[in-house]
């Protein structure tokens, strides 16, 4: 192994000591349709297919732009026009029965189907509106929140 090959291999175990848990993905863009956004910690980013979503990510589809996403549980959400959303909670440790994910839906509309977190442990998932909360008992469901 030359010298260099181990700075290099060095330098990535480093690298990797930062990534904490609540900095990995929790899901991904899986279907997209016009123009949408993600807004992280880094500020506003251009959904792609593929695009990382973490919690405390806000998504927010423009007026001709639809999105799906998929999180890392198999829940899937759809997403409308001029609809804006938030992941607040999202926590995927079936093992250790850690399991929570809370949607918040500003505006706009949102097909729901749930996943692991809501067939195993279905009060842990909620969706909130401006005006009402959703628990879901694994089911699908499709929420419109007018402005």
């Amino acid at each position: 192994m030359t010298f260099q090959r181990l700075i290099w291999i060095c330098a990535l175990c480093v690298a990797s000591l930062g990534v904490r848990a609540e900095d990995l993905p929790i899901g991904y863009v899986k279907t997209l349709t016009g123009d949408a956004v993600i807004i992280g910690s880094a500020g506003p980013q251009s959904a792609f297919v593929g695009s990382p979503v973490h919690r405390g990510d806000r998504i927010r589809t423009l007026a001709n732009g639809s999105l799906g996403l998929t999180l890392k549980d198999n829940t899937m959400m759809s997403f409308g026009p001029d609809t804006e959303i938030s992941v607040d909670e999202y926590l995927y440790a079936p093992a250790r029965n850690e399991l929570r994910l809370s949607t918040r839906v500003v505006r706009g509309t949102m097909q729901f189907v749930s996943g692991i977190i809501a067939k195993l442990k279905p009060e842990a998932v909620t969706i909130t509106t401006p005006t009402a909360t959703i628990g879901v008992r694994g089911t699908r469901f499709l929420v419109k929140v007018e402005q």
